[in-house]
């Protein structure tokens, strides 16, 4: 409590300077068609028009959202209940004019979507993202908020959020940006809390299971809790004292996770006792890395994040690229995974990256800046990403493998590299660039390591030589250049037609062919498909360079064309069982196993 009571008195201090104030006020009665209604108060308006509107981005997500189509039943009155003069510029601003200084909104908003970035509203849970709930007003972005959540008696709900609790179900933001970050859920959930020295770590969990789950799973949240602890060698200092992870793993919901700066929302059907306690787990690693890396250690790019257009960051390769390569090595440090499990899980992220012909086209800078195309974007037209793109995600967590087994050649290590970034920039939050990155790394292992590691694979999309860097671990790297590959995406329907699913790889067998997306392929050198069989299966038959006869429609028209088969791309990935002494140690200490 005692972290509180500053900020109460802030709060207090601040609303009487401004003699400003703005208060919301949250009702779920027809929960069960997934209506909230909602009311907001502005006192104390100074300017004729106050203009206000429902945000089209949401933190920690890069593209447009346009949360406003979920509005209705809009109304605006002054202090003695007059309707007030109400314009729409655009679909997502209301400007109100003809107030008495008093203007109280109210409106209906309907919400079926749980995840990291919408809202859902049902009789199990009210799960609230901030931007996707409630109107703002742009120009009060600076004055306290108050909300008040008005919880049906009848469904045993209460409140879990990041924001500081005035009393009983008021809560408080110190200004717009900090309540648009504070996502909220209202349910049965079960709470768990853990102190780290002087702070607080809490599991609020919403999910149809047993509280001794809850129980097993907390023991698991702690060891990723103090396992990347140690990566920086402190917690972050979080506001009030408390970090919160939201997690709902009901069937409901969309599987979803995202960062914010004192919590962090987790969404999954999986419950923990059919699958999630492992499944679920990998996520709760992610987003609490981003605690420093992305909510602290903060791109320049994301500063201020802006509520009205698309966010495009060039570092998210590092802010959630790294995040990503951390988020199995903590499990594996941790001791959830095994070693073992975690050299197996890198080779699809692997393979992924280092097939791809998108590093013909963008470097990791600018595979960042498609954010605003890809993630959780929404578009109905066609795209050639599939040739064209790699996920930041990925791509950032394969360079983040490179970087760090590259330094422990040198005996360094991606820990300590983290750590000077964390000091220079995420302890005193001031934002960095790519080019702030890149002079840390020459401070940390030298100039030459730092620029040839930026120009190669930063700046430009070269492949590092991860044969040297996995044998330096003890691990084997092996292409299997005898076993042929057709080069596209295809599956056999029931009835034995085989079909393009997705765009054929650029310079691969079926396109040099012509093949496209959606062509079915009715026989390869006059012979068909048997039911249950697979593409890949029938395509191992043959020897690589072999030429075949594909028969296939499109667009109802028979068409014949030939393919020469290639070798295979892919990547195998293996722990080595003769990997010598030195080689035992340094996988010991970068995977820090016994």
């Amino acid at each position: 409590m005692k972290n509180l009571i500053p900020f109460i008195i802030l709060f207090t201090f601040f609303a009487s300077i401004h003699s400003q104030s703005i208060s919301y006020e949250i009702s779920f009665e027809n929960a069960v068609h997934h209506e909230a209604e909602i009311d907001i108060l502005f006192s104390g308006i100074k300017n004729d028009t106050l203009s206000v509107r429902m945000s089209r981005t949401s933190p920690g997500r890069y593209a447009l959202h346009e949360f406003a189509k979920n509005v209705y039943g809009f109304k605006a009155t002054d202090s003695n209940g007059n309707k007030l003069k109400v314009i729409r510029p655009n679909n997502h601003e209301w400007q109100i004019s003809g107030h008495d200084g008093t203007i109280s909104i109210s409106y209906i908003l309907f919400a079926n979507r749980a995840d990291g970035t919408y809202s859902q509203v049902d009789e199990t849970h009210a799960h609230l993202n901030i931007p996707a709930t409630f109107m703002y007003a742009p120009s009060l972005s600076e004055i306290p908020i108050e909300v008040n959540f008005n919880l049906r008696k009848d469904l045993n709900w209460k409140v879990a959020t990041q924001l500081p609790l005035i009393s009983g179900t008021t809560y408080a933001a110190p200004n717009l940006h900090y309540f648009m970050d504070s996502p909220t859920e209202i349910s049965g959930f079960m709470l768990r809390e853990y102190k780290v020295g002087s702070q607080n770590v809490r599991l609020a969990l919403h999910h149809n299971g047993t509280e001794q789950e809850v129980d097993t799973y907390f023991e698991k949240v702690k060891k990723i809790v103090l396992t990347q602890k140690e990566v920086y060698n402190e917690l972050p200092n979080f506001d009030y004292g408390t970090y919160t992870f939201l997690a709902c793993y009901i069937p409901n919901v969309s599987g979803d996770g995202m960062e914010h700066r004192n919590s962090t929302v987790l969404t999954s059907t999986r419950s923990l006792a059919k699958g999630g306690m492992e499944r679920n787990i990998g996520t709760i690693s992610h987003e609490f890395f981003h605690a420093w890396n992305v909510e602290r250690i903060r791109p320049q790019s994301l500063e201020p994040f802006d509520f009205e257009k698309a966010n495009m960051s060039g570092e998210l390769w590092f802010a959630e690229g790294f995040t990503s390569y951390y988020t199995n090595l903590i499990l594996c440090r941790a001791g959830l995974i095994s070693p073992q499990t975690y050299v197996e899980r890198l080779v699809g992220g692997f393979n992924y990256v280092w097939n791809s012909t998108g590093r013909n086209f963008f470097n990791p800078i600018e595979m960042s800046y498609q954010a605003p195309f890809v993630d959780a974007a929404r578009s109905v037209d066609p795209v050639n990403r599939d040739n064209t793109f790699i996920s930041y995600y990925s791509y950032g967590s394969v360079l983040g493998l490179a970087l760090d087994l590259s330094l422990r050649q040198k005996d360094l290590n991606l820990d300590d590299y983290m750590k000077l970034v964390w000091d220079t920039f995420g302890k005193n939050e001031k934002p960095y660039t790519i080019n702030d990155l890149h002079d840390i790394l020459n401070k940390y292992a030298g100039k030459s390591f730092g620029d040839f590691f930026f120009n190669s694979f930063i700046y430009n999309s070269e492949m590092p030589d991860f044969n040297s860097l996995f044998s330096s671990v003890g691990i084997v790297l092996k292409q299997n250049t005898h076993m042929p590959y057709f080069g596209a995406s295809v599956g056999i329907s029931e009835d034995g037609k085989a079909i393009i699913q997705r765009n054929t790889k650029i310079n691969g067998a079926a396109y040099n062919a012509g093949l496209e997306k959606g062509d079915v392929i009715t026989s390869i050198n006059g012979n068909g498909f048997g039911q249950g069989q697979k593409f890949d299966d029938a395509i191992q038959q043959f020897e690589v360079g072999d030429t075949l006869t594909i028969d296939f429609m499109r667009y109802g028209v028979e068409k014949t064309t030939t393919v020469i088969l290639d070798s295979s791309p892919r990547y195998t990935i293996t722990i080595n069982e003769e990997a010598s002494k030195e080689e035992l140690l340094k996988r010991k200490a970068w995977l820090k196993s016994e």
